[in-house]
């Protein structure tokens, strides 16, 4: 390679650290402000499932339509990934866990409810139906959305459009892990809250030590089960869903903030090796010259 390839090899490279830097910052603050919200929703999301999972073990809920298990083929999935890339493995890891949740079903028995542009694009490549998509650039979402979209998921379900509805996202554990999760919405039962509930409590810090909740052997509801129950489900599903999405959020800003952290030091790494096999080059041609002239001297004296 000559001189002048390398000379600017090692200016594009200086370019992308550059580049890679300015992004890792950015993604810096943003991640700090959606780990705060992600870990200071976790009480909140924990106390409004903690509602469902002391009525579900009541026959109100039982006999909800809501709660019946259906034995059909039928299911709505509820993709949460990321509208850009530059985050490492996060929305393929995702998408992964998504594809292995599908596995052994027909893509006309699947309904995809795709939360950011990747999902979408990748489940519509593939055949698969999708019912809505939605933007995820914004960090601030508001309730509304997740509201609007549980009560057209209950309305699915109780129509008998789908035999079961999940969900797949990546949950925050920390700046370096982010787990790809699968949760259960529809059809409630207690094991599928219990795991959700589960999933809220961090493994250290404040909250980490919840007791564990249990459902009372009865619970009287006013003024009747299924009017209360009828209102309440939806909205605590759209809670669990906007939680999924802080959490989502969380992650997809602290692993783009590592990948670039990761781009970067390998930009000036190579900007390194580079500058190194140039001085190299150079002082062998400059060496090779002062040889020459040296050569070239003698001859002439003799």
């Amino acid at each position: 390679m000559a001189l002048k390839d390398i000379k600017n090899k090692i200016a594009a490279t200086s370019r992308t650290h550059k580049v890679t830097r300015a992004m890792e910052a950015v993604s810096a603050v943003k991640m700090r402000k959606t780990q705060e919200a992600a870990l200071e929703g976790r009480p909140y999301a924990r106390a409004a499932l903690s509602m469902l999972t002391r009525l579900s073990g009541t026959e109100a809920v039982k006999r909800h339509p809501l709660a019946a298990h259906r034995d059909g083929t039928k299911i709505a999935l509820v993709l949460i990934t990321s509208d850009k890339g530059l985050a490492g493995a996060l929305n393929s890891s995702v998408l992964k866990r998504a594809c292995e949740a599908l596995e052994g079903r027909a893509a006309r028995d699947v309904a995809v409810y795709a939360y950011g542009r990747k999902g979408e694009e990748y489940f519509g490549r593939r055949g698969y139906r999708i019912v809505r998509s939605f933007e995820n650039k914004s960090d601030t979402v508001p309730l509304a959305v997740m509201e609007e979209l549980s009560r057209e998921l209950s309305l699915g379900f109780l129509q008998g459009d789908y035999d079961k509805v999940i969900t797949v996202y990546s949950h925050f554990k920390s700046t370096f892990e982010q787990v790809p999760t699968l949760r259960r919405l529809l059809p409630l039962s207690l094991p599928a809250l219990h795991d959700i509930v589960a999933g809220i409590v961090p493994a250290k810090g404040k909250w980490s030590h919840e007791p564990s909740l249990e459902a009372p052997t009865a619970y009287e509801v006013e003024p009747e089960g299924g009017e209360v129950l009828g209102l309440l489900i939806p909205r605590l599903i759209a809670v669990s869903l906007y939680h999924m999405l802080l959490e989502a959020k969380a992650s997809e800003h602290s692993a783009r903030m590592v990948a670039m952290k990761n781009a970067s030091e390998k930009s000036k790494e190579v900007a390194r090796d580079l500058t190194r096999r140039f001085n190299k080059i150079r002082q062998a041609a400059i060496t090779r010259e002062v040889s020459e002239i040296i050569s070239g001297r003698e001859a002439l004296a003799s």
